[in-house]
């Protein structure tokens, strides 16, 4: 395998997915690897491809999730577009789509047709809450598996309103649990040639994520509030006020918080009844911040930080974007802030992948394609239409 190909490297996607949660799986197949083809409406496209911010006339956020796939178009509405469909079908490993669920089926396309054609086809759907039970024909977005998974109600500060992650972490949980499940189904047809559908919902994604929140619940029947940026588990684990912002500090065990009482000059404090023990500093935590907050009343951010993880203890400033962007290690280092050129957009930076492999490392090795860009390519070379067949096809707008 030639490394600088990928992981994945060999790997076919039809990607039918658009905004989102399914175009982020798609991306960390075709970074990793595999020759992912992105299928478009014609005209349009993809809805975000009109999403904000625009760069001469490109969308960063389409260009961003989009990169190292090639674009053809495609009306599945036409029963010789669905030929064309059913064609690529049978030499590719994975189908992605994130249509409302019944969509394929009234298209013709669905898994069960599909499985027919190419038994060994892996069928990723992702949907809002899944392609069976009482809401499956519901539509789902972002804000809506953030609510109903019950995230919202533990965002956000005590007394305040249920609050959607600044970030849309529905469909990026989403997204991963569908890479995450279509790769295990990958592996099981490379030693079985078995194919299968895999279905995720945003809301069962987001209640996966929930962890401590389901589990104190489930073994207490107490319902966790909104506690802001404290932690239900351990304490001191939260955000404080230093002299000229605010800072987080992560003290995930005993150890720990008598290293930060000795830093703090208050060794008094290992000793007291109300924060001897984890269990007891969450329970006391009210009268514990203001202890710690005294401690930081004299010193700057970043100096209050470099005392505690020269000491060993986990803390750190709270970043806005444009000091993440910045950061040495995470976005030059660790690569999580690329460049890239677009035909059109030019030279812009994009997000990294998250995944560092030792051996075939992730790269972006072509930017997001313009519409329709690889459609001869596709049409002509690698399912062997004619000249006249794809100019046939093209002006009766089946591609």
């Amino acid at each position: 395998m030639d490394k600088n190909k990928g992981v994945l490297q060999g790997m076919v996607v039809l990607d039918l997915t658009r905004v989102l949660a399914g175009p982020y799986c798609a991306m960390l197949f075709a970074d990793m690897g595999a020759d992912v083809i992105k299928i478009e409406p014609l005209g349009k496209g993809d809805d975000s491809r009109a999403f904000a911010p625009m760069v001469n006339g490109e969308s960063a956020y389409y260009m961003n999730l989009n990169r190292n796939k090639r674009s053809i178009t495609l009306n599945l509405k036409s029963a010789e577009g669905q030929a064309l469909f059913k064609k690529m079908v049978a030499g590719a490993d994975v189908v992605l789509e994130n249509y409302r669920p019944g969509t394929m089926e009234k298209l013709g396309l669905g898994y069960d047709t599909l499985k027919e054609i190419n038994p060994g086809l892996i069928y990723g759907c992702v949907s809002g809450f899944g392609h069976y039970g009482p809401y499956a024909s519901r539509g789902g977005y972002d804000i809506i598996g953030q609510a109903m998974g019950g995230l919202m109600s533990t965002t956000g500060w005590p007394g305040g309103e249920p609050t959607r992650t600044g970030t849309a972490m529905g469909d990026v949980l989403a997204g991963l649990s569908v890479a995450v499940g279509v790769l295990a189904a990958y592996n099981h047809k490379l030693r079985t040639g078995q194919g299968q559908k895999v279905d995720v919902a945003l809301v069962d994604s987001v209640v996966s994520s929930l962890e401590i929140i389901n589990q104190i619940y489930l073994a207490t029947g107490r319902i966790p509030e909104r506690i802001g940026n404290r932690y239900e588990s351990c304490y001191p684990y939260d955000s404080f006020k230093a002299s000229d912002g605010s800072l987080i500090i992560a003290c995930g065990n005993d150890k720990l918080w008598r290293i930060l009482c000795g830093l703090m000059g208050r060794e008094d404090l290992v000793e007291d009844a109300r924060f001897a023990t984890n269990p007891l500093r969450v329970q006391n935590h009210a009268e514990l911040k203001p202890l710690v907050e005294e401690w930081l009343h004299e010193l700057k951010v970043q100096d209050a930080v470099d005392r505690m993880l020269a000491a060993g203890v986990p803390a750190s400033p709270i970043y806005d974007i444009s000091q993440v962007a910045a950061d040495e290690h995470i976005a030059k280092v660790r690569e999580m802030f690329v460049e890239m050129e677009h035909p059109k957009a030019g030279r812009l930076r994009v997000t990294g992948n998250q995944i560092k492999f030792s051996e075939n490392p992730v790269q972006i090795r072509v930017p997001s394609p313009l519409l329709g860009q690889h459609n001869e390519e596709i049409y002509c070379d690698a399912l062997g239409l004619s000249r006249e067949e794809y100019e046939d096809y093209v002006s009766r707008g089946i591609i």
